[in-house]
Formats: C-alpha cells, structure tokens, sequence
C-alpha cells in the first residue's frame, strides 16, 4: 500500500493548525486549484487573483481531504476537515519546511535560477535524477512565492532527488524561498537583460540570482556559466559562503588555452562536441557522451549545466545522462510539432512561453540550423519582449543582426516595441507588424505555407500561446 503524503496528525503539527471537523482519511496530494484538484488533496485557500476560500466547499465536493483555510472563515455546508491556521500561505511555508526536514540524509535537492533556461535545465534534471531514484520536481513554473513552497509541501518523505526551479522579479525574492529548499547543489543557468525595469542593471540582476547560493550549507555547490559575462561576480559572490565549492560549466567549445589554472582547478565541466543529427545532438562533454533530444546550442549548454549538477550530487553520470535521450522541451520552451499545412509539412517552434534578448538570439540561432531542403521558408513570429525599461527599444531594434544572421525570410512582428525591430529590418524580410497578437493572427495565418518552419516567441504577457494554439488548431482541420 503507498504511504500518504501526509498523515494528517503530522500536517497538523507542521500547519501549526487547528483541526475542525470530521477526518475522512490522509492526505495523498496538494491543490490550489480546484479544476485540477484530485481526490485525498489537501486543498490550500491562498489568496491571489483569487480568494482560495471562496472555492472550500467546491473542493469537498471533488473529494479534497481537508483545506488549509484561516482563522476566520465560515464553514459551509458540505465542508469537512478545516484545518485553521494565522495565514494560508505563511502556515503552508512551515509545512514546506516540515517536508525538506523529513528527507533522508542522502538525498540530495537541487535548486535552478537564472534569465533564462530555468525550466528547460529542471525539466532536464528531472529526466536524468528519475533513472536514479523517487524523484520530485517542480511542476510546470511553479517558482515565486507560492509555487516553491508548495512544491516542497508536496514532495514524499521517500524523495532520493529533489530539483526546484526558483524565479524572482525584485531583489530579495529568491532568498526566502532558498532557506527553505536548502539545496546541496545550486545551478545559474545565466543572467542576461531581464527584468531591466527592476533591477536597472544587468550586474543588479546578477546579484539578486546570487541569492540562491545563501541556501547553500557547507559543502553545497554553486555551478556556474563560465561563459556568462557575469561569471566573476557570481563566482566570488558564492565563495562569500562558508564551505561552498563552485564548479564552472561551459556549453560552447572553446580551445583549452582559453581557460585560466584556476578555472580549470575549480573542476570544469565543458563542451568538448556537439552534432545535431534529425532532431538530436549528439553531445561529448567532460568524459561522457550522450544523445540529446533536443537542438539548439541552448539546450546544449543546459545540458552541460545539467552534467555538472548531477557530477556535484554524486549521481551515476552514464545511466542519469541517458534521460536525455528522450527528453523534449517543454510546450512553449522550444517543442516542436510537425503538421499538415496547405498540401506540406509545416514545422512549428513553439517558444511562446517567455523571451529576452538573450534567449530571443537562442532561439532564432537554433531556427537557422535547420536545413532548408526540408523546410525552406523561415517565419520568425515575434511578440514584444517586456520589463525591459528604458532599454527596451534599443534591445528590441539590436535583434535585426540576429534576424540576419539566421537568414530569417519573415518576420510577422505584435506589439509596440517589436514595431522598432519590424521598421529596422529591410523591406524584404517585413511579413506584416500589428498592435497585438490576435490582431497579427488573420495575417499570420493567410500568409504561411507547406513547408515553413515557423518559430513563435515572444515574453507571455504578448500572449503568443494563442497563436501556436490557432496554427494547431487549422492544422488539425485541415489533416
């Protein structure tokens, strides 16, 4: 029989709560969302674009096993197990605790930050750290202030590999969230122009992700992008933490003279091959080779992050990599979807889900790989890329080279600041600019063609998802 996540008399303690009401049984999962809720869940009433408590009896109904609710609410008909607490969001902050305490020893937690990468190098640990052992990881982007504590709540007491994505918009954000994790091992993928509009600076951003190696005890380990420009300052910003090892890792190839003794004595972890071969890349890196079921030199360099991550946390390196083989990016991160279009194979990069300057140049790098006897028309659909303050014309016009260089053929631009890039770029290489992308979307898809590849990105609040889902849509029609 599987043990319960918790055992109610347990989340009480760790809730620090008081228990109104009739017990029905264990607890076997969390929820915050009642239209994902399964039966045995712990339902936790926070309060964000909605108040949580407004959907308590609902949650009964689908069969939660108790809620998280504050003092002061008012039991309904139909509600069972109230489990009362100071605040919703502060008590499931001690449970998260309660859970990172119950580990055994020798399990190890990892933690991801960075600009960019942050799911894509989680996801990628996951499918490495599941060929190991019990393995929990974040779902989706849960990262802020509520996601990381409730992926902590939910992990089992019989976790062998723990890896969390941590995010942050302002200083100070990721510090709180890393005392609880308290990971072994610590990745930055990068930092790059992101969040400008708060921070100012990108050695303002570096900081704020230097925050993560604050969870770190002694013995932790910082892997760090050596070939990010602010590798100095994280580097020494990590070594101001007692006992804490830092491990470059380099995703681009690079000739050994190009690394300094004491880069090469911290024990780096480096490219030393990559190959893309249908979809694929064969990768060498640090003594091991394996298949990557992924291409782009991002996703490289995430692999590499990912090696040394898993060399830090002790794992067996040849059967974790082989995770790889079948990993593929996330929906909106890169994945791809071959699908019947107007009498051709129409390829669709979906990289919907965020953008800035860094991962933009990415992802049409990763575009102008692709060989042209398949797909010989490039569609670059572009969304504005946001928070980017007073940098932001300037960031959006500078992509024109990257638009150049990847022998994009078209660019259907949304948004006020990608209107700079649209107007920069030569008339032959204009598909069509609009104010938003429902507004872009009839244009779009009157003008793509059998045998385009269409990569769309754009950060999420320019809504670009809407435009892979419409393109799916048509597509599915139309087979």
């Amino acid at each position: 029989m599987t043990e319960p996540l918790w055992n109610i008399d347990a989340l009480v303690a760790a809730a620090e709560a008081i228990a109104d009401g009739a017990r029905s049984g264990d607890v076997t999962g969390l929820s915050i969302d009642t239209r994902s809720l399964k039966d045995g869940d712990l339902f936790v009433a926070l309060k964000d674009q909605r108040d949580g408590h407004e959907f308590v009896t609902a949650a009964f109904a689908k069969g939660a096993a108790a809620a998280l609710v504050s003092l002061s609410y008012e039991r309904k008909a139909g509600d069972g197990l109230l489990l009362r607490v100071d605040d919703p969001l502060r008590a499931l902050e001690r449970i998260a605790v309660a859970a990172r305490q119950r580990l055994a020893p020798e399990a190890r937690v990892i933690a991801v930050t960075g600009s960019a990468g942050k799911t894509t190098t989680k996801e990628m640990l996951r499918a490495c750290c599941e060929r190991l052992g019990a393995t929990h990881a974040s779902a989706k982007s849960f990262n802020n202030h509520w996601g990381v504590p409730l992926t902590l709540a939910a992990m089992p007491a019989s976790t062998r590999y723990a890896v969390f994505e941590i995010g942050m918009n302002h200083a100070g954000e990721i510090t709180p969230l890393v005392k609880m994790v308290r990971p072994h091992v610590a990745i930055v993928t990068t930092v790059v122009s992101a969040h400008l509009e708060h921070f100012g600076t990108e050695e303002a951003i570096a900081d704020a992700k230097a925050e993560i190696f604050s969870g770190l005890g002694d013995g932790g380990v910082a892997i760090l992008n050596f070939d990010n420009r602010h590798y100095a300052r994280l580097r020494d910003a990590a070594l101001r933490q007692p006992g804490v090892r830092v491990v470059p890792f380099s995703g681009r190839l690079h000739k050994p003279e190009d690394f300094d003794p004491a880069t090469l004595g911290l024990g780096l972890v480096r490219l030393l091959r990559a190959h893309e071969v249908d979809g694929q890349t064969l990768v060498d890196a640090h003594g091991q080779s394996f298949v990557l079921g992924a291409v782009g030199s991002h996703m490289v360099a995430n692999a590499v992050a990912v090696l040394a991550a898993l060399k830090a946390a002790g794992a067996d390196l040849s059967s974790a990599l082989r995770g790889l083989t079948h990993f593929r990016p996330p929906e909106g991160r890169g994945s791809r979807n071959v699908v019947e279009w107007r009498g051709g194979a129409l390829l669709l990069i979906d990289e919907s889900y965020n953008a800035n300057p860094a991962s933009m140049r990415a992802a049409l790098l990763a575009l102008s790989s692709l060989p042209r006897d398949a797909h010989p028309r490039r569609i670059a659909v572009l969304g504005d890329m946001l928070e980017l303050g007073l940098q932001a014309r300037a960031l959006h016009e500078g992509l024109a080279d990257a638009i150049e260089g990847a022998g994009v053929d078209r660019v259907f631009a949304c948004g006020p600041n990608m209107r700079h890039l649209y107007e920069a770029l030569p008339e032959a290489r204009r598909g069509a600019w609009a104010p938003s992308s429902a507004e872009l979307q009839p244009t779009l898809i009157a003008a793509l063609e059998g045998g385009d590849v269409v990569m769309i990105k754009g950060s999420n609040g320019s809504r670009m998802a809407p435009l892979v889902a419409a393109v799916k849509t048509l597509a599915d029609k139309a087979a």
